[in-house]
């Protein structure tokens, strides 16, 4: 069963997105690290935690998944699948997505802190999202949106 796992995943589209997209991110979380100066362990293995969690939870969907072959794209707009060209929906892809969404956020708000160039709107829309629904965001970054945002 492991070896149709990992078959599964290493043809899967999605996992393949969530591999370069959770490598981005860490990337640029130590870049934007190198750049402030502070390298904070408890920072770093917190989010070396989620990430290895994520990638777990990944594989243990993908089990489910041959276990029960569940089908969600009915949960999903038709304008979304056909944008999407899929034909089928398992648990691990649907995570799969909702934890591309959440790491390319975060990607967002490293290339942001960076000092990478983001389209004034988008990064307002990060700040808005990370207000909302983190407390991710450090006083410096809202100080310089708040900045952009007046100008």
């Amino acid at each position: 069963m492991m070896e149709r796992i990992m078959y599964l995943l290493a043809s899967n589209s999605f996992f393949k997105i969530l591999l370069l997209v959770v490598t981005l991110d860490t990337v640029l979380g130590v870049l934007r690290a190198m750049k402030e100066h502070k390298f904070n362990s408890c920072v770093g293995i917190d989010g070396a935690i989620r990430k290895a969690a994520m990638l777990l939870s990944v594989c243990l969907f993908m089990a489910v998944d041959i276990i029960v072959n569940i089908n969600m794209l009915s949960f999903v707009a038709d304008k979304y699948v056909q944008m999407l060209g899929i034909h089928k929906l398992g648990i691990c892809e649907f995570f799969c997505l909702l934890y591309i969404l959440y790491e390319a956020v975060s990607v967002l708000k490293n290339m942001t802190l960076c000092g990478l160039p983001v389209p004034p709107k988008l990064k307002r829309w990060v700040q808005k999202f990370l207000e909302d629904m983190t407390e991710e965001l450090p006083e410096e970054a809202i100080d310089h949106t708040e900045e952009i945002r007046e100008s």
